[in-house]
């Protein structure tokens, strides 16, 4: 199975590495996995990596930051330990959803990496126009064990209007919901709605962007199972952080290591 943006698309004439921030689950006291970030080779963010990107290598872009994700992972990831790895993609950069997929099948085989510990998440940052191609985009990727997210909830695209067409496994809510939460009795109603919609839906909710211990503290209380943000650990550069041991209340001399469940 072939399709013409497979066959087409421009070889990339810049090169890239990621790094990875940890999503900590706070009913099991322990790093759940972790986000794959685009960066340049010096670390320079993702912007300016995607700033560079044409339209003509978006395909191939997509493509690579898939097998670049992997391959590190495979490296990094304690031999063992039952982590997600979070890949973002770009739905409209996917021509034929089964074509498509083959360069990430051939990297997880070849790195042995499990599928059903990567998650593909879809920012709404980028407009879809076609819902129904990114229905069979998911559909694809839930066939070969997958799990799906919808990136930047509340601050994008599509918002509510998507989850009537498709279901995610997991939403991020979105960091400008996320600020702030504690002063703000609006953003804690506007989350409390949709965590009541993901209830409903059998939708896991996760946090992105916190950065104090008083957002944490609401949104755990809220029924926020998972969490990321820089007040658990900054992403780091072609290695896994450990979390910081005062964002989880723990003793100064305590870090936490993947997997390791909170210390008391």
């Amino acid at each position: 199975m072939a399709c013409n943006g497979c066959s087409s698309a421009s070889k990339l004439d810049f090169d890239f590495s990621m790094a990875f921030q940890p999503i900590y689950d706070a009913v099991a006291g322990r790093v759940w996995g972790y986000e794959a970030l685009v960066r340049g080779l010096a670390g320079e963010g993702a912007q300016q990596i995607l700033s560079r990107v044409t339209p003509e290598q978006k395909y191939r872009f997509d493509q690579d930051c898939r097998i670049k994700a992997i391959e590190l992972a495979s490296r990094l990831f304690p031999a063992g330990e039952e982590l997600m790895l979070s890949i973002n993609f770009m739905p409209n950069a996917v021509y034929e959803p089964a074509a498509c997929l083959r360069a990430t099948l051939r990297a997880a085989e070849r790195y042995s990496f499990p599928m059903s510990s990567i998650m593909f998440e879809f920012t709404e940052d980028e407009e879809v126009a076609d819902t129904a191609h990114l229905q069979n985009i998911i559909s694809e990727y839930r066939k070969h064990h997958f799990t799906t997210a919808i990136d930047d909830f509340g601050a994008g695209h599509a918002g509510l209007g998507l989850l009537v067409d498709f279901q995610p496994d997991l939403l991020k809510i979105d960091m400008l919901l996320v600020r702030g939460i504690d002063t703000s009795p609006a953003r804690r109603v506007v989350v409390d709605g949709i965590l009541g919609i993901a209830r409903e839906l059998g939708i896991t909710v996760l946090a992105e962007g916190v950065e104090t211990e008083a957002e944490f503290s609401v949104l755990q209380a809220a029924g926020v199972r998972l969490f990321q943000g820089y007040w658990f650990a900054k992403p780091a550069f072609e290695e896994l952080p450990r979390i910081r041991p005062r964002s989880l209340g723990a003793p100064a001399e305590v870090e936490m290591s993947v997997g390791v469940p909170t210390p008391a």
